[in-house]
């Protein structure tokens, strides 16, 4: 252990602070971004690479958050080193420039705002124009930032790593339980038991002689013990720089681990790393960027500070607020504001020992880990399950750095990720107050992440949703700045409520979703519950007990239906607005998925109307046809046209992309309208 801390230390050797937490920056490549190519008014941009090195004081308040970090070494000044990733997109003549920066929470290692907001094709080492997208965030001048702040990460893959420091008691491992539930996506013999490009927590020998496997088909099944004779854990150590690098993990079992099934596995690991360092070089890499400081910084300072993490990355944001960690070590604002998109109610796994930050909650896989827990709304509530007081932004209240907060959701998370909890009291009995920092915009009849077009079933019994809410993000994203830069109002908030009887019970006579033919309807629907995870789980976040025990349930609510089967009480894409289809917020797998009837996580549903009256009146479809909906493709275009312009007019759409989903949507329609024109012929 001596050597490796020495190693450790080596790797992580960085300068004494001047004023901040990041010590220094390594810039490993900086050159310009697709060639030279100019993007508006704000012209050339230039990608900008390399390391960042942190060192924190453990007994500072802004710190006291990060479990065990009073656990990990210390240099001679008493502070704990590590280090991460970065990648900038930044203006070559930063004067022309927008004065924001937008830090982008990488999800699971890999960039996402030039896919969100320019509809790149993505990548994780962009460098070309393509890639660039419609080059909405540099024609409008902002600086992008990426960087490490996940630790269980393998290397590779252009993959942005948090390099965490080890966790250790008087110089003795730390062992503890770990559990991972594992849904194959194929039957097959072998495994990882993380996610892909994930490590593992390295079990104990007592471990990996004592560690159990369950199956069961579904959730609510009893957990059923296969023998440990038939199957065996394969630990593949990783080449990595990194000195406490989580290994390659796989579960094989040779008679067969089938598709759907829930298989649990739980095993006595060792050695865990500080995981929740991530909120700390997050908080000290973006109040550096802000303020010009850190040796070799490459970046002059900058006005402004906004976070944007799409699912994980916008659990992370949440969860970064509601901890503290929205003031740096000397109580400046981090983030001017914030934009937890498609993050549901929840939180995550990102700041305990043996914490897993992959790890979600679905409602037929990843269940019982701590993602979903109270508190789940922005403004301060009483918990009636566990007593607690609390908030998201109880803690940046006391310290005066609440963030503008624009809580923007695909109304799919009302049934896979508790989204309703968002909006209401934890049972789900009373609408609760939005604070006044806060927006919340539900985008209704979408799905977790829009589908391409046209759309497939991918296994499940319907094709997926292609509802794209990504141009109500850029408008917003420009309309948060606004706000920061010049207190200009925002646009409304859009969400359905109790009060106005748009937020209901999940049950198809709660919604009145119609009888279409063909479609069932779920009867199942993700749902949180207070889990106890030991008697140090709330003091110390510290789980000895896996898997824990459920001590009641939050109570979730949906959007109520209208005649066609689309969520009212939400901002709705034009597309949607002005439907062809029913765009719902839920689909379900097939029998052949393994798991019947369950949800197919996270997506939804596109469910064409019939063409022509003759079609619905033959096949019973209580659904206005085509046909009888818009006289031709010039009506349908026209009022679409409209629908855009209306958004316009209300902030939630930038004029600049109405033609381009006029076009994309005549591209997309007008066979519907050449076919009706056949057969009415």
């Amino acid at each position: 252990m001596r050597r490796l801390l020495s190693t450790f230390f080596l790797f992580t050797c960085c300068a004494t602070p001047l004023s901040a937490e990041v010590t220094r920056f390594e810039v490993v490549s900086r050159e310009p971004f697709a060639g030279g190519a100019t993007f508006g008014e704000t012209g050339a941009y230039e990608r900008i690479a390399g390391r960042v090195f942190y060192a924190v004081d453990p007994t500072a308040a802004a710190n006291r958050e990060v479990v065990d970090l009073d656990l990990a070494p210390r240099n001679e000044a008493g502070k704990v080193e590590f280090s991460a990733d970065f990648f900038f997109l930044a203006p070559a003549d930063p004067e022309k420039g927008n004065g924001a920066l937008l830090y982008d929470v990488n999800n699971r290692g890999n960039k996402l705002a030039l896919g969100y907001f320019n509809e790149g094709p993505g990548s994780n080492d962009p460098r070309t124009r393509e890639q660039a997208g419609n080059g909405f965030l540099l024609r409008h001048g902002f600086t992008v930032v990426w960087s490490g702040w996940d630790g269980e990460l393998l290397p590779g893959g252009d993959r942005l790593r948090l390099f965490p420091p080890p966790a250790s008691e008087s110089g003795e491992p730390i062992t503890g339980p770990v559990r991972c539930e594992i849904v194959p996506g194929s039957d097959t013999t072998r495994t990882v038991i993380n996610w892909a490009n994930h490590g593992s927590y390295r079990p104990t020998e007592k471990g990996l002689e004592t560690a159990t496997l369950t199956h069961r088909l579904l959730p609510g099944h009893p957990r059923v013990p296969i023998p440990r004779d038939q199957w065996k854990l394969i630990v593949t150590e990783v080449e990595s720089d990194f000195p406490f690098q989580l290994p390659k993990i796989e579960l094989e079992m040779p008679g067969g681990l089938k598709k759907g099934w829930i298989y649990e596995l739980i095993y006595e690991a060792k050695d865990p790393v500080v995981m929740g360092c991530g909120f700390s070089a997050v908080c000290d890499l973006v109040t550096a960027l802000r303020h010009g400081e850190g040796e070799g910084n490459p970046l002059p300072p900058i006005a402004r500070a906004h976070g944007f993490g799409v699912s994980q990355s916008g659990r992370f944001l949440r969860e970064f607020v509601y901890s503290g960690f929205n003031a740096d070590e000397q109580g400046r604002q981090v983030f001017d504001g914030v934009i937890p998109h498609v993050s549901g109610s929840g939180m995550g796994s990102f700041n305990h020992r043996f914490a897993q930050p992959t790890r979600h909650a679905g409602q037929h896989d990843h269940h019982d880990y701590p993602p979903d827990r109270f508190p789940f709304a922005y403004g301060t509530q009483v918990d009636p399950l566990s007593g607690k007081t609390e908030g998201i932004l109880r803690r940046t209240s006391e310290s005066g750095t609440v963030p503008l907060v624009f809580h923007t959701q695909s109304s799919s998370e009302f049934w896979n990720r508790s989204g309703s909890l968002v909006l209401t009291d934890p049972l789900g009995e009373r609408d609760t107050e939005i604070p006044e920092k806060v927006r919340v915009y539900f985008f209704g009849g979408t799905q977790h992440g829009p589908s391409g077009f046209p759309p497939s079933d991918g296994g499940a019994q319907a094709p997926a949703n292609p509802g794209n809410y990504k141009p109500f993000l850029r408008a917003l994203l420009l309309a948060l700045d606004r706000w920061a830069a010049t207190g200009a109002e925002p646009p409304a908030s859009v969400f359905p409520t109790i009060a106005d009887g748009a937020l209901v019970p999940w049950t198809r006579l709660g919604t009145g979703f119609p009888e279409i033919p063909g479609v069932e309807y779920p009867g199942v629907i993700q749902q949180p519950s207070y889990l106890d995870f030991g008697p140090r789980w709330e003091s110390e976040r510290i789980a000895d007990r896996q898997p824990p025990l459920p001590r009641g349930d939050y109570r979730v609510l949906v959007p109520r239906s209208d005649t066609d089967g689309i969520d009212v009480g939400c901002l709705r894409p034009p597309e949607v607005a002005v439907p062809v289809a029913t765009y719902t917020s839920w689909r379900l797998r097939k029998a052949a998925d393994g798991a019947p009837a369950q949800l197919a996580s996270l997506s939804g549903s596109y469910l064409p109307f019939p063409l022509t009256r003759s079609e619905r009146e033959k096949s019973g479809d209580p659904r206005l046809s085509v046909e009888e909906r818009y006289d031709d493709l010039d009506s349908y275009l026209g009022k679409l046209e409209a629908k855009c312009l209306s958004y316009v007019k209300e902030g939630y759409l930038l004029n600049e992309d109405v033609e381009h989903i006029v076009a994309v949507q005549r591209q997309r329609v007008e066979p519907l309208f050449q076919s009706i024109d056949g057969r009415l012929k």
